[in-house]
């Protein structure tokens, strides 16, 4: 299971990340942008995606890992349940959210 520490260590290990809080909970930015929000339950993490096709999907084939709130409704945002995913996953799902919001050239260095 995964902790809001080791959320913290994932999205701060990833290049120019800074945390700053947003709606009162920890946030994680890149070069201003987020890409990565805890909820105040404190066990979902707030992650956009590429499409609302995407996040529905996504929550289609993994409704134990992924979910939605009424408010997200229309929008390329998921929550990922922090019990249902592992270091390894959350560490992939926060790389991936960082590359959305990344500029091009900071993402394409990231990625060698």
């Amino acid at each position: 299971m995964v902790t809001e520490d080791d959320v913290r260590a994932l999205a701060l290990a990833l290049p120019e990340t800074a945390e700053k809080p947003m709606y009162g909970t920890p946030a994680f930015y890149v070069r201003g942008k987020w890409f990565a929000r805890i909820r105040d339950e404190g066990d979902l993490l707030v992650l956009p995606v590429t499409s609302t096709e995407e996040k529905d999907g996504l929550i289609a084939a993994e409704p134990g890992k992924f979910c939605t709130v009424p408010h997200y409704d229309g929008h390329a945002i998921v929550l990922v349940r922090f019990g249902a995913v592992d270091a390894e996953e959350m560490g992939e799902l926060l790389a991936d959210a960082w590359r959305l919001r990344a500029p091009k050239r900071l993402a394409a260095g990231f990625d060698g």
